[in-house]
């Protein structure tokens, strides 16, 4: 086993999607649970719920980048996947920044148990900005392919276990 594999995960099973998919599901509970608490759907506990699923998108984030940089950090420079990773992560960055500035300012709403103006606005801009940084990541694999090993043909119980000799030569491991 390679140690990039602890980090990177493995050919036809990298770490970094599966890591996006909790980020963004807890920055969209989030997201959700501030609208019914501004709708007044859901008060108090809308408040405490969209603080706690911002705090848990917040600590997700921290192994996605991780394992985006570890990723990032094998693509050719200055060619257009390499541009179109490198503004996902600086968009990402600039959205994980939102979130944390809106867990700061949000804090007394959490305590209080309601979404005032600020933090809802700083909510939805972060959200947007994710949703931008998610686009550009659906670019970078589903467009330039990257980590997609083109393997059509692979019986189910190879595919979806790690380890098999010809995922590592499509890969370019």
């Amino acid at each position: 086993m390679k140690l990039s594999y602890l980090v990177r995960g493995f050919p036809g099973h990298p770490a970094h999607p599966p890591l996006t998919d909790a980020a963004i599901g807890a920055y969209t509970f989030g997201t959700i649970a501030a609208f019914l608490d501004v709708l007044g759907i859901a008060d108090t506990n809308g408040a405490k719920a969209w603080w706690l699923a911002l705090l848990a998108g917040l600590v997700v984030a921290v192994p996605t980048v991780i394992t985006g940089l570890a990723d990032w950090l094998t693509i050719s420079r200055g060619t257009p996947l390499w541009r179109t990773a490198t503004t996902h992560a600086l968009v990402n960055a600039v959205a994980s920044a939102l979130f944390l500035l809106t867990v700061i300012v949000g804090h007394d709403d959490y305590v209080n148990g309601d979404v005032t103006a600020l933090p809802f606005v700083l909510t939805l801009l972060a959200f947007a900005t994710l949703a931008i940084g998610g686009w550009l990541g659906g670019t970078i694999v589903y467009v330039h392919g990257m980590r997609v090993l083109e393997l059509q043909d692979e019986p189910t119980r190879r595919a979806v276990t790690p380890g098999h000799e010809e995922k590592e030569r499509a890969e370019g491991a």
